[in-house]
């Protein structure tokens, strides 16, 4: 799998030795010449000078051939432009902005770009620190528009000794499968919840909050 990162910093340093020791083919483009020399003195790979937002630097980058291409620089507007020519000019299969405007985020999956915001991760991480002893795995899928996540009923949780159909979680919320003794059971609205459940919960990042906090108890 070969991926193009734009940008720079210790992002970058980190991303490309992850994906390096994963065993896919990464180009760097980076605007900072100096900062080019370090990074192709430290890492596993191939390293382009130039403005990345430059449809002739992304081509001598590799583009054509890509898998991916990951825009990462301190600029959301190009950000966005990369991944457009990635994806328009030269079909790119997979193309990734950084939105250091959490706002933007938005804008960019609107225009077709698919967008991450740290301020949205590290504000959900937060929020989640509130339930965090009762969490056990937190995976987002379908590109972070969905949560999956593992949770343990306590004694004190407000759930605990109730019905399923008796349980008023948020909208677009769904309890999957209940774990009991070691057992996976999928859950009708008969099922009771007990002290030692593992719960598996389909949320959207937006809600994930409010069903933590029905299930858990309130937020600390």
């Amino acid at each position: 799998m070969k991926v193009l990162i734009v940008g720079g910093g210790k992002t970058l340093y980190f991303l490309c030795r992850n994906f390096t020791s994963k065993g896919y083919e990464v180009v760097i483009i980076n605007r900072n010449k100096e900062e080019c020399v370090q990074l192709a003195r430290q890492l596993s790979a191939v390293v382009v000078c130039g403005d990345g937002s430059d449809a002739d630097i992304l081509k001598d980058g590799g583009a054509m051939a890509a898998d991916a291409v990951l825009a990462i620089t301190p600029n959301d507007q190009d950000n966005l432009v990369i991944c457009q020519l990635a994806s328009l000019r030269f079909g790119v299969p997979r193309t990734v902005a950084l939105a250091n405007d959490p706002d933007n985020a938005e804008v960019f999956e609107k225009l077709g770009v698919s967008a991450f915001s740290t301020t949205h991760i590290v504000g959900s991480l937060i929020e989640q620190c509130a339930s965090l002893e009762q969490i056990i795995n937190l995976l987002p899928v379908g590109e972070g528009r969905v949560n999956v996540t593992e949770i343990v009923i306590d004694a004190d949780s407000p759930v605990s000794g109730k019905q399923l159909k008796d349980i008023d979680l948020p909208e677009n919320a769904l309890i999957a499968v209940v774990i009991h003794n070691g057992r996976p059971i999928v859950p009708r609205g008969t099922n009771e919840l007990q002290a030692g459940d593992r719960v598996v919960l389909i949320t959207l990042p937006e809600n994930h909050g409010p069903v933590l906090k029905a299930l858990t108890g309130e937020m600390k």
